[in-house]
């Protein structure tokens, strides 16, 4: 008699919802090995994106790069079927250092149920995971430069053993706009994301370019300028060490913010985006210095119509959040008995973080997030046909977005300059976790 095929369904719920790290820890490496098996490759999308900032790719497409607070597994599965589909391979899975915290998915967890839903798609070729928002925190940087620093270095090396090959450096809120000249808003900024750069250059296991981003305006603030760009790139690279492989891309600040502007009744503004500045910087980082162009952050709660505008402006990748954890709780299969729970504990937990000026509404939609944690089990717990229900209303978003951001037919010029291979770990990582401990993993 054979044996019988793995379930990778009840696999992956009981990596979810297993408590103890250590058994949590083997589970996710027995989904890695067998991804391998199976042909599918946690990779980097650095060499495509310098393919593309060399002109070899036509730019014309936009990169979807998309978090997965809640359902990660479910939703992992549709993004595979919406990419077989349109023969896409040009998109990345993401979480950021603060949604690893909230949503209680460490960076191992993360990436083995990524890899899992890749199994049970039949998925195969290279998958790209990635660290979003290691973000520099201005204030506790104030206090102790080192400290912080080794924050994010540990979050850095949790994240590379986890197969994250991909990682945006956020130290965009060292950025300090009361300084005379440009070149000094910027200096902070530059230094530290080379000093990290050169982390993770030191850090990286064998013979892969991991994908680095930098960032020169923070999401929500001021839109970003050429001179910001140019001032940022050039004492960026004067500051990295001769011979390094630098950043692939760069994210800027056109007018967005995250999880969008909440209205008074709950609804979202809607956002006059600069897309000029954004085809403009994208112009620049690629033809002054090869990069894959900008990246746009917080994109998920724009209208519709603005979806096809960025690859008409060259933007390299949008990153998107909010809105599938918005479909999530709103959606009709969503029990209400569960929905009002996550409220209660909401209004009970968090009211220490309810502005003055809020109406419930307002306070329900921005907090709501931070209770996919706490109630994690509960969500896991959906029996598989509301889960199923759940994730095929937002395979029809995914569907959307990978026809605007016209992303189809990518697949065969991402795997012609990725390179698919097993990577081993290095000695000097293990060296470098015993330097930097690793603790509270993604907290923020």
């Amino acid at each position: 008699m054979g044996r019988r095929p793995l379930d990778m369904d009840k696999i992956a719920l009981e990596l979810a919802l297993e408590d103890d790290l250590e058994s949590k820890r083997k589970l996710a490496k027995k989904i890695t090995a067998l991804a391998y098996k199976k042909g599918i490759y946690p990779s980097s999308i650095h060499d495509f994106y310098m393919a593309r900032g060399r002109g070899e790719v036509n730019p014309n497409f936009t990169v979807p790069a998309i978090n997965l607070r809640a359902l990660t597994y479910d939703l992992a599965k549709a993004i595979y079927r919406v990419a077989k589909k349109n023969n896409a391979g040009a998109f990345i899975f993401e979480i950021a250092k603060s949604e690893m915290g909230y949503t209680n998915q460490p960076s191992f967890e993360y990436s083995a149920l990524l890899l899992a839903a890749g199994i049970k798609e039949r998925w195969t070729g290279p998958v790209f995971i990635q660290g979003d928002h290691f973000q520099i925190n201005a204030k506790n940087f104030k206090e102790n430069p080192e400290k912080e620093l080794d924050s994010i270095k540990a979050l850095i090396i949790a994240a590379i053993e986890s197969q994250f090959y991909n990682i945006d450096i956020d130290s965009s809120t060292l950025v300090d706009l009361t300084k005379g000249t440009v070149k000094k808003q910027q200096e902070l900024n530059y230094e530290v994301c080379a000093k990290l750069t050169h982390f993770i250059r030191q850090n990286t296991p064998g013979n892969i370019n991991i994908s680095v981003g930098g960032e020169i305006g923070e999401v929500g603030s001021k839109n970003s300028t050429p001179e910001e760009l140019r001032a940022f790139m050039l004492g960026y690279r004067d500051r990295l060490r001769k011979g390094l492989v630098g950043i692939s891309k760069i994210s800027i600040q056109t007018g967005t913010s995250h999880g969008g502007v909440v209205l008074p009744d709950g609804t979202i503004a809607k956002v006059k985006l600069d897309f000029d500045t954004l085809a403009n910087l994208s112009k620049i980082a690629r033809e002054e210095f090869g990069l894959t162009g900008a990246v746009q952050h917080g994109a998920s709660t724009l209208p519709p119509e603005a979806f096809g505008k960025f690859p008409e402006c060259g933007a390299a990748e949008v990153h998107l959040a909010t809105e599938f954890q918005n479909m999530v709780y709103e959606s009709p299969r969503f029990p209400k008995e569960l929905k009002d729970r996550v409220y209660d504990w909401v209004k009970k937990n968090l009211s220490g973080e309810r502005k003055a000026d809020q109406t419930d509404e307002q306070f329900v939609y921005s907090t709501r997030k931070k209770a996919l944690g706490p109630f994690k089990k509960d969500i896991w717990g959906l029996d598989a046909s509301t889960r199923d229900a759940i994730a095929g209303e937002i395979k029809a978003k995914f569907e959307f977005l990978f026809e605007k951001l016209n992303v189809g037919n990518t697949k065969d010029p991402v795997n012609k300059y990725t390179e698919v291979k097993r990577v081993i770990t290095r000695k000097r990582l293990e060296a470098a976790r015993t330097a930097v401990p690793i603790s509270g993993e993604g907290a923020d």
